[in-house]
């Protein structure tokens, strides 16, 4: 092979290496920064391919995505009434000033979330240090996620980062604390239920006495009553025994003579002990005479 086309050959290979060192992409989900001599030259925002001088030019990536900062532990703040509070919060962030980004962090992600981390906790400790327990569980806790929003983004723009958005996923008293809450409710429910148990007996007590006295108040309505209708009863019979016996008044003689006959000999070891001119005997002796002159 001739000495000119072994120069061909390199001159193309050294082209084509140039040509390789020359061109780069961009992802969609990716910024890039083309520095010179350590200087940014020129910031990428949108994909595709792109070219920089070989050798003199060098290209850094950095994420276009929203990224999460999420605390492994939670931190420890104090309410206004002086009681601490355990807090568990993350944090959307994302870049959006690569330039401003790599000159305020030098481009790592570790100082950013330092960074980040302690402007949010700056801020949670400062709203937390306004409210009560109560406002930062439930009563304004969506308040506050958006305050320390806006508060944490002005404070991140300084580094090129907008703050999408700041949760706090969970807000609980420490242990020791909440062992003590849990026993004053415990106190308080059981004197609750006590005082309910003790309104619900008087007011049984008051119920059974009221019902006591309804039924001693029918009982002698209905014994009256009873007697009422009894006397009535009577009355009217007797008015028709009179009635009936005076029109015969040897007819109810001789029938209560009977009555009284039938009383007495009700049984046969009955034993009866009167003189036999008795007028106990007067009937029996009217009929002896008559069956003595039908004989």
């Amino acid at each position: 092979m001739s000495p000119r086309i072994n120069l061909l050959g390199a001159v193309a290979a050294t082209v084509l290496v140039v040509m390789a060192m020359s061109i780069f992409t961009v992802d969609q989900r990716l910024y890039a920064l083309v520095f010179q001599l350590g200087e940014v030259k020129r910031v990428i925002t949108e994909p595709g391919l792109n070219f920089k001088i070989p050798m003199v030019q060098n290209v850094r990536y950095f994420e276009k995505r929203i990224i999460t900062l999420d605390n492994a532990d939670p931190e420890r703040f104090i309410t206004s009434e002086k009681k601490n509070v355990l807090v568990d919060s993350y944090i959307k962030w994302r870049i959006v000033d690569p330039s401003l980004y790599y000159i305020s962090v030098g481009g790592d992600e570790t100082r950013a979330r330092t960074r980040l981390n302690q402007t949010v906790n700056a801020g949670l400790r400062e709203e937390f240090g306004k409210r009560t327990v109560h406002d930062v569980v439930s009563g304004e806790r969506d308040k506050i996620m958006e305050q320390m929003r806006e508060k944490a983004d002005a404070d991140a723009r300084k580094i090129g980062v907008q703050i999408v958005d700041v949760r706090l996923k969970r807000v609980e008293l420490p242990t020791e604390v909440s062992d003590a809450v849990y026993r004053r409710m415990e106190a308080e429910r059981k004197r609750v239920a006590n005082e309910l148990r003790s309104e619900g007996s008087a007011e049984a007590e008051k119920i059974r006495a009221d019902a006591d006295r309804q039924r001693e108040i029918i009982i002698a309505d209905a014994y009256r009553d009873a007697q009422k209708i009894k006397g009535e009863g009577d009355a009217k019979a007797s008015a028709i025994y009179a009635g009936a016996f005076s029109a015969n008044p040897e007819f109810y003689a001789f029938y209560r003579s009977l009555e009284a006959y039938r009383g007495s000999f009700k049984n046969k070891n009955d034993v009866l002990v009167v003189e036999p001119s008795s007028d106990f005997f007067k009937y029996m002796k009217s009929l002896g005479r008559g069956n003595d002159k039908g004989k």
